[in-house]
């Protein structure tokens, strides 16, 4: 028969399974610094030998890395989805932001949908929150902030792959890779504006109301393309004129 005798579950392996369901579900995050020995085996409940096994194999395993006199940190998984020559790329091709924004928008609108279906109330006050951090910074809000509400969307949605795939993206536009946040929203759109925005988005998903939490993330992510385009539209005609202002001057 097909059966075996039920082995009681070492500590250290325990330890191990918690740390990794920690990792995937993006609570402890790539360059995150875990506790102290001391510190986590309390928290964990177990002795320091067997958190020093289970550190060990997370270790082996790529998950976990040690920063000489610094501590045990969560290893960067994932790292970039994209290699630095490709990201070089991106940043000199209309083509590549404007596909990203459309990657983003399918994305983000899939992911707000779900986030008011499934997301806790723990969730949803999450991304209230954070929505009320970039009212209170007004027209000091950045790209940092704007990229935090988005992820906790993302957060909210409760699908895995999405979210590591979707860090990815955000890194890019914390680093600024696509476009100039600050350039662009001159032109068009207005930080009120942009505020609006998200205030729509926040609020349908408060509500959870699915359709039209994916609608407004939709149409958020359509005015920043449109920002984009009147950003390099701007930029082409001013250097034409410049062109011609050079042309005339050297008459």
């Amino acid at each position: 028969m097909p059966f075996q005798k039920i082995q009681s579950e070492k500590l250290s392996a325990a330890v191990v399974r918690q740390i990794e369901l920690l990792i995937l579900r993006g609570i402890l995050r790539p360059g995150e610094r875990l506790p102290s020995e001391r510190d986590l085996a309390e928290k964990l409940g177990v002795s320091r030998p067997s958190l020093r096994e289970a550190i060990a194999d997370l270790q082996e395993q790529g998950l976990l890395t040690a920063k000489a006199g610094a501590g045990i940190y969560v290893a960067d998984v994932l790292g970039s989805a994209f290699s630095s020559s490709l990201i070089r790329l991106f940043s000199r091709h209309d083509e590549a932001v404007t596909d990203y924004l459309s990657f983003r928008r399918d994305m983000e609108g899939l992911a707000a949908e779900r986030a008011a279906k499934y997301g806790t109330d723990t969730d949803l006050q999450v991304i209230d929150e954070l929505y009320h951090k970039m009212e209170a910074a007004g027209d000091g809000m950045g790209r940092e902030l704007d990229a935090d509400f988005h992820t906790a969307i993302i957060e909210a949605s409760h699908n895995v792959l999405m979210l590591h795939m979707m860090r990815s993206m955000y890194d890019l536009l914390r680093e600024g890779v696509f476009y100039n946040r600050q350039v662009m929203f001159s032109q068009k759109v207005t930080k009120a504006d942009l505020l609006d925005q998200h205030r729509k988005i926040n609020a349908a998903i408060q509500a959870r109301d699915p359709v039209r939490a994916r609608a407004a993330i939709e149409r958020h992510l359509d005015q920043v393309c449109e920002a984009y385009e009147d950003q390099r539209r701007a930029e082409r005609n001013e250097e034409i004129a410049r062109q011609r202002l050079d042309h005339e001057r050297a008459k």
